[in-house]
């Protein structure tokens, strides 16, 4: 019998988004747990020869949901459904599924939002510093631009609201922090989030989602 062909217990739920596109929701908020099963999920699509044969085009993973994209005029929605419903059944966590890197950043802790961090979480600005460097994080995703890191990981004692009024320019490089999430701007843009510190941007580029990251204060 192929493997396939069996009804795989305790899937995550899909749906259609449009004509050449199928989303998994494995959750909801932003867990680790979660976001493990997502990036497991998505590492073991992304190595599949089967997946490319089937007309897969992309796989974009989120906090706790995973789209597939593919050529709707040649695939087989039925076969691609199999195949990532076998693949997720079968994920174990991000590690097992493709190579993961780690990413050592250095970063200036200059932002001008430190002292409002460490305000608002009755600290001072070196604990923020200390339990921001001193944190793993997993990227969960990459979006709003294109290397943008989400990053799974920040210390709850550092979790900061976004500032009421969002700035139109943020420089390339800022590291911030945004409710419970911390990111890296590639490049200028508007941004809500509490600006910390400065990284290189250009180290953005070879981050994928399920790498490591972690920073170095410089």
């Amino acid at each position: 019998m192929n493997p396939l062909d069996i009804i795989m217990p305790n899937t995550p739920p899909r749906q259609a988004i449009g004509d050449g596109c199928l989303m998994w929701s494995f959750g909801n908020g932003i867990d680790r747990s979660i976001s493990k099963r997502v990036l497991a999920a998505y590492r073991r699509i992304k190595a599949s020869r089967r997946a490319v044969a089937l007309g897969i085009l992309d796989v974009a993973p989120a906090y706790n949901a995973m789209a597939v994209y593919f050529d709707a005029g040649r695939a087989d929605t039925v076969a691609i459904e199999q195949l990532v419903d076998h693949l997720i059944y079968n994920s174990a966590d991000a590690s097992e599924s493709g190579r993961i890197q780690t990413h050592a950043l250095p970063v200036r802790y200059d932002g001008p939002d430190l002292s409002r961090v460490a305000h608002l979480n009755g600290l001072d600005v070196s604990a923020v510093i200390d339990l921001h460097a001193g944190a793993e994080y997993i990227v969960a995703m990459v979006g709003f631009q294109p290397h943008f890191p989400y990053l799974i990981g920040l210390d709850d004692r550092i979790a900061t609201p976004r500032l009421d009024s969002p700035r139109t320019h943020v420089p390339a490089g800022t590291v911030a922090i945004g409710g419970a999430q911390t990111g890296i701007y590639p490049s200028q843009s508007p941004g809500g989030w509490n600006m910390i510190g400065t990284t290189d941007p250009s180290r953005l580029v070879p981050i994928n989602p399920g790498d490591t990251v972690i920073f170095q204060i410089s």
